[in-house]
């Protein structure tokens, strides 16, 4: 068992926290979608409360070297905003200036470091000798909160733990996330159906294979279903089919088809061609691109959901970015509202859509970290998470 928050001792040290405030900005550089700040808070507030002084670390966006367009300036004054307390903005995440505002921190002050990702040293250490020995300077104690990072083995998410030994622990989102996704792998309720939409099927083929072994059913959408359709002889036009996707989608088939799960796939499919839609229910015609579920796949879909105890969903179920084919995705969102089960979304545009829509109340969880989760579930381990402390009695 990983040491957790709660049993760091806190009072008058400095807590070096990786959390992920890797936000949406508007051109204006104003924060879009303040989500992720809001997930952070409970480890936030729990360090505050309990005599600690905090340090905040975490990337925003690919910036290729220190761009302004991507300092955390906004996210620390959202903070500001959202504790009602000063938020220091630290002019670097290393050095000697950042040393001494570390040092100088009291207990119950927060400073917030700017982009790691202004150093190469973050994504790839040998790049930048002593990066993470200068991050770690800067704590008396580690805490990974950053559980949409901790699929990735950078500086601030897995190598920096090693530098506190018995001292790196998870944050409560970090806890969170774990004790929703970790059932799934071990003791699902049963039945336990999955609905897996997106784009390639060779990004999520790990994860559903995995699955496999404990679902009772299996629904796939978005432009995932075509090669699921091209392994089964069924027409796809000039829907999204990556020929490569095909060996894999056939091989989903044929271990679905040997343990007993129910495959469902779009029983109809809307589809444009030109300035023209339509909706096909065998396949889609030459020169047609298939855009979102149909109507009919929706009410089969609810019928079947119904019966479940535990339902897991990741991607959305057509090209959500642009309306009118964001129904499908918005009314499977609205029929798994009601259902009473055990209902985790990993994360993504699927979350986008829940929240957009305003029924984030009638899931169990909502997942900070697509892709995190994703692999969570494909390995049962990750390395932001692998790399902490182990708890000791």
């Amino acid at each position: 068992m990983k040491l957790r928050l709660n049993q760091l001792s806190l009072r008058n040290h400095r807590v070096l926290m990786r959390v992920d405030f890797n936000v949406p900005l508007k051109d204006d550089g104003s924060i879009l979608d303040d989500s992720r700040i809001l997930a952070a808070l409970p480890s936030i507030r729990y360090v505050l409360d309990h005599g600690g002084s905090l340090i905040l670390m975490s990337h925003l966006g690919r910036p290729k070297g220190v761009d302004p367009k991507a300092s955390l300036a906004p996210c620390a004054k959202r903070l500001s905003e959202l504790l009602s307390q000063p938020v220091i903005m630290a002019p670097d995440c290393i050095g000697p200036a950042v040393e001494s505002l570390a040092g100088k921190l009291k207990s119950g002050s927060i400073l917030m470091l700017e982009n790691l990702r202004f150093h190469p040293g973050e994504e790839n250490p040998d790049k930048e000798p002593g990066f993470v020995e200068s991050l770690a300077r800067l704590g008396d104690v580690y805490v990974n909160d950053a559980f949409g990072t901790a699929h990735r083995a950078h500086a601030s998410t897995a190598l920096i733990a090693r530098s506190f030994p018995q001292k790196a622990a998870m944050g409560l989102l970090m806890e969170k996330e774990l004790a929703h996704l970790e059932p799934l792998l071990k003791n699902p309720k049963r039945p336990f159906y999955a609905i897996i939409g997106g784009a390639k099927v060779s990004s999520k083929a790990g994860v559903v294979k995995n699955l496999l072994n404990k679902l009772d059913g299996l629904f796939i959408g978005g432009a995932m279903a075509f090669p699921f359709f091209a392994a089964k002889g069924i027409s796809v036009g000039a829907s999204l089919c990556d020929a490569t996707d095909i060996p894999l989608a056939q091989e989903i088939i044929s271990l679905a088809d040997q343990r007993g799960i129910a495959l469902h796939l779009p029983s109809d499919i809307i589809a444009v061609k030109e300035t023209a839609s339509s909706i096909f229910s065998d396949g889609v015609p030459d020169g047609w691109k298939g855009m979102d579920i149909g109507i009919k796949t929706v009410r089969a879909w609810e019928k079947e959901l119904c019966k479940a105890a535990t339902i897991y969903w990741n991607g959305p179920l057509g090209v959500y970015e642009q309306p009118p084919f964001d129904q499908g995705t918005q009314k499977i969102a609205q029929a798994l509202a009601k259902i009473s089960a055990t209902k985790i979304v990993g994360g993504g545009d699927s979350v986008a859509a829940i929240q957009q829509m305003g029924l984030a109340s009638g899931f169990t969880h909502l997942s900070t970290g697509g892709g995190a989760s994703l692999e969570f579930l494909e390995f049962g381990r990750l390395p932001g998470i692998d790399s902490l402390s182990e708890y000791r009695t």
